[in-house]
């Protein structure tokens, strides 16, 4: 049986989110923006046409473009609205690999005889089923690859939300494709190509897989069969550990506020452990940034002798940390916290009088989730001193 595999695509999500929030802002010009000093990190369709640029400075935007409505992003709620539609294609396949915030990949093989519909009305069924339950709008690109998946859902953008790749439509569309239009093919590989005359992507596919391979890499051998709709990158729904976990924000106006300052790096602290215990994490390496309004960044870290995961636990190096760094005469834009050398939550070192103080922690981590799982985020908060 071939693969056949979807990319799901959260159209203009930060966005989407806030008008599922408040549907009053559906039909729109809305732009979500970064903050009074950031620039505009999504927009509705409504203010696309109005012309607004992505990445527009806000203060420049809200002088050009009037007539639209700009909301300071919620991380914390478009997070929430991700899970959301994740558990909708988890439960709708059990093969999802989750890309990003806003996309993943389903494994569509096989499901046809399941839910009984051919490939295109899988995709239109699935967009719907979000739709419904999450209120995100989607788009669904279907095809035999990943990466022909990829491009098929940029086309679904403009073609209903569906739109799937067959070897009938593969014939029109590699020869109107310019190499630089899929995803992955970055401004070296196109100046590469574009030197040996290689433009669009039926040239692409035309050359032989040893002149790609050895003028290149085997990269360029793999994108050329994933473009002609042979399944060479698998969807893979596997766990994958973070490395390092890190939790920013900004805020206007700048500020020097000493507690309310502490009381930003108090809430990273706090998001960064729900992180950590998630993951069954530990860290051992805490560090502390300030960033003035200026964009010059003080930062400090520092190892501990046992890893950690309780708020309350790293907290006490972290405001050491900070003491290190802030300066009263300077005022910051932003705060962050970030946490590295993660390990394995169960792998626990140290003398008997470290693993009776880890047994206390753990146990009190413990009750925190469960709390906070019943009664939501922010029913316990830690303080500081």
């Amino acid at each position: 049986m071939e693969n056949v595999y979807a990319l799901i695509d959260c159209d203009s999500f930060f966005v989407s989110c806030e008008q599922a929030v408040s549907p009053e802002l559906k039909s729109k010009p809305v732009c979500v923006t970064g903050g009074i000093n950031g620039c505009v990190v999504s927009r509705s369709r409504e203010a696309k046409k109005l012309g607004i640029p992505m990445g527009y400075p806000v203060f420049m935007a809200q002088k050009e473009f009037k007539n639209i409505i700009y909301i300071e992003g919620n991380q914390e709620r478009y997070k929430d609205f991700s899970h959301k539609v994740m558990d909708v294609l988890k439960d709708f396949s059990p093969c999802v690999e989750v890309c990003s915030i806003d996309e993943a990949y389903v494994d569509f093989t096989g499901l046809c005889k399941l839910y009984k519909k051919n490939y295109y009305d899988l995709a239109v069924f699935l967009r719907q089923k979000i739709l419904n339950e999450v209120d995100i709008p989607v788009s669904i690109g279907v095809s035999k690859s990943k990466t022909l998946a990829k491009f098929a859902s940029d086309y679904a953008k403009n073609r209903g939300g569906v739109f799937l790749i067959g070897k009938s439509k593969l014939k029109k569309i590699l020869p109107n494709t310019k190499i630089d239009d899929i995803c992955g093919v970055g401004r070296r590989m196109k100046t590469a190509l574009n030197k040996e005359g290689i433009i669009m992507c039926s040239e692409f596919v035309a050359k032989a897989d040893d002149w790609l391979r050895n003028k290149y890499s085997i990269t360029y051998q793999e994108l050329k069969h994933e473009l002609l709709g042979e399944c060479i990158y698998k969807i893979s729904p596997e766990y994958k550990a973070p490395k390092s976990i890190q939790e920013t924000s900004s805020f206007a106006p700048s500020s020097n506020n000493k507690d309310f300052l502490k009381n930003e790096i108090n809430k990273h602290i706090k998001d960064a452990c729900r992180k950590l215990r998630k993951h069954n994490l530990k860290t051992s390496n805490i560090g502390v940034m300030l960033k003035t309004k200026d964009f010059i960044v003080y930062s400090e870290c520092k190892n501990v002798a046992i890893p950690l995961n309780l708020e309350i636990d790293i907290s006490k190096t972290a405001f050491e940390l900070f003491e290190k760094i802030y300066n009263s005469e300077l005022k910051y834009r932003s705060t962050g916290v970030y946490f590295s050398n993660l390990s394995d939550a169960d792998v626990v070192q140290g003398n008997l009088f470290d693993l009776k103080n880890i047994e206390k922690s753990d146990k009190l981590s413990a009750s925190i989730d469960k709390i906070e799982a019943k009664f939501g985020k922010g029913s316990i908060k830690t303080g500081f001193v």
